[in-house]
């Protein structure tokens, strides 16, 4: 019954406004990465999900951003950019921020443990299960979004550095290669 709502700022319209300031020197970061974002954005403009079940997300539930005292989950912190928005895009996030190693490779087993547990407390329904690969692939375009803006527009002497936007253009590659969500390593 909580009554306050809040847009997701960080959804396709905003990933669209950090391409814009970006696009031109994309190029930087990868040679041809303009032409193939500018494909992804096309594909989110035919295929981005709606009337999937909503509510209120984390939407940067990074390891950073969760404690444990052995095994035990004992905080989530960094409500920042928490919004409104379907649900399974914040399991989509979740998979792009847990399930890769650190040479951004996909592990199988961490999507089929993340997503398993996930389905556990709240099942997906089939059209969630259809929609994750495009969930996937526009959380991994909204990290690109944000880190590839800030790549490009260091600020000197600014206490933060810029994360490396290459993580997740690896990210995106292996979500552009899935159509089913089956393809997460998770039994049906």
């Amino acid at each position: 019954d909580f009554p306050l709502s809040r847009k997701n700022a960080l959804s396709v319209d905003g990933w669209k406004k950090l391409w814009q300031a970006s696009h031109d020197r994309a190029d930087e970061v990868e040679p041809g990465l303009a032409a193939e974002i500018d494909a992804d954005f096309a594909a989110f403009d035919r295929s981005w999900p709606k009337g999937l079940p909503a509510g209120i997300i984390h939407a940067d539930l990074f390891p950073d951003n969760v404690f444990f005292l052995g095994e035990k989950l004992s905080g989530i912190i960094d409500f920042y950019f928490a919004c409104n928005d379907a649900l399974p895009y914040d399991l989509a996030i979740t998979l792009n921020a847990w399930c890769f190693d650190l040479s951004h490779r996909y592990v199988p087993e961490r999507g089929e443990a993340l997503i398993s547990s996930y389905n556990a407390v709240r099942p997906l329904c089939n059209q969630e299960k259809e929609a994750l690969p495009i969930l996937a692939r526009g959380a991994a375009i909204r990290f690109l979004m944000t880190r590839s803006f800030d790549w490009l527009n260091r600020i000197e002497g600014a206490l933060v550095n810029p994360k490396d936007p290459m993580e997740y253009v690896a990210k995106l590659r292996f979500h552009q290669t899935l159509t089913d969500w089956r393809g997460y390593a998770v039994k049906s």
